[in-house]
This record gives C-alpha cells, structure tokens and sequence, in this order.
C-alpha cells in the first residue's frame, strides 16, 4: 500500500454543522507511505473516527476513503484481514488490551499471528520502554502508561506499510515519549512505513513531514 486518500470525508454527525474548519474533513488529502504525519486535534473533532474509519471498524462517513484508489467500502472480509495484518498496524487510543491476560501474552497474541518478531526483540521492546519486569504481570494490574507501552509494543509486532497511531503518548512523562518516539521511527524506517499520529495535548517526539489541523 502507497498512499491513503481521503476525499471529501465527513463523518456523518458533522454533516449539520456549518463552517467546519479542518484540513482533514471535506478535503483532498494523501498520505504517503514512508512519511510522518501528525493529525493535531482538539477533542471532539473526530480523530479517533479518523483511525476507525481508515481501518474499517466505522462507515459512518460521507466521501471516500481509498487505498491506492480503491474505496476502502468495496473492500471484502479476506482483504480487509490482509490489510490489518499486513499493511496497517494500529493503535487505538483504548488500547484494547486483555485486561485478564498478561503484558507478554497480549504482545504474543499479536505476534503469534504475523511471527513478525523474535522472542529476544520483543523483550528488547519492553526493556527500552522500561518494563521489563511487567511481562508477567496481568495487564489489569498496570498503570495507564505501562499499558500504553505494552500496546505501542503490540502495534510495532506486525509488518506495515503505515503505523497509526491515535493519541499514542497521553499518558507518558517526557522520557518515555521520546523513548517509543524513537522505537516508533526506528521500525517505520526499518519498514519503510509511514506513521499517522493523533494528539489533542502531548505529541509524539518524533520528527515529521506534515502536520493537519483536525
């Protein structure tokens, strides 16, 4: 996958609202595999509907979305498999981790299905991000942002052609930002992958190539 476009996008709860000041909504964009974006966003404006409807979960749009000029809605089952597994790794700003199951086996669940990396480099990832000694332990029994780690990690145990990631760093400090920042740009440059990001308040210190006004 090249490039996502959005065409004319609205989410349809928007649809009444006149004067909509956006650089995403009801605009022409592309985004480029290989480069770095951040959609800056005031809540409520839609980002996490943003990363819902580029990866399938909502259509509750108007407009079209498109993977290299193909419209996402025409997409079957097997492709869409395809994509979340090959193309798009994503981190939804739920997380959506297993609370009853561990930090590792959360990891593992994801890896198990692409075997995109080795034991040794995904325990590599938990001690960069500094938590090394919650593998083990019940994702329930994490802080915020020892969870946000364990899904930042997650999300880079699969091959992409895009990393999206939707408010990835709301509960980090500084050092950690810059720390998964870092691992995030490593893997996409490794890949050759572009990166979406969200924020409403703490970015992702990462260099990028475009920011959009949400």
């Amino acid at each position: 996958m090249k490039q996502i476009t959005l065409q004319n996008t609205l989410p349809r709860v928007f649809a009444c609202h006149d004067g909509i000041h956006s650089e995403i909504w009801q605009q022409d964009v592309t985004l480029e595999r290989g480069k770095r974006y951040l959609i800056s966003a005031e809540s409520g404006t839609g980002k996490s509907s943003m990363c819902s409807y580029i990866y399938g979960y909502r259509q509750d749009y108007s407009g079209v979305i498109a993977f290299d000029g193909q419209d996402i809605r025409s997409l079957t089952v097997a492709q869409w498999c395809e994509i979340r597994q090959r193309h798009i790794a994503y981190l939804p700003q739920e997380m959506r981790l297993f609370a009853e199951l561990t930090a590792m086996e959360n990891v593992e669940l994801k890896n198990d299905l692409t075997g995109f990396k080795s034991r040794d480099e995904i325990v590599r990832l938990f001690q960069a991000l500094g938590i090394e000694d919650k593998q083990d332990s019940l994702v329930a029994k994490l802080s915020i942002g020892q969870q946000q780690r364990v899904a930042i990690i997650r999300a880079l145990c699969q091959p992409c052609d895009f990393i999206m990631l939707d408010e990835p760093v709301s509960h980090l400090d500084d050092e950690n930002n810059r720390i998964a920042a870092d691992l995030i740009t490593q893997e996409a440059t490794r890949q050759g992958a572009g990166v979406i990001a969200t924020s409403v308040g703490n970015h992702l210190k990462m260099q990028v190539d475009f920011t959009f006004n949400l």
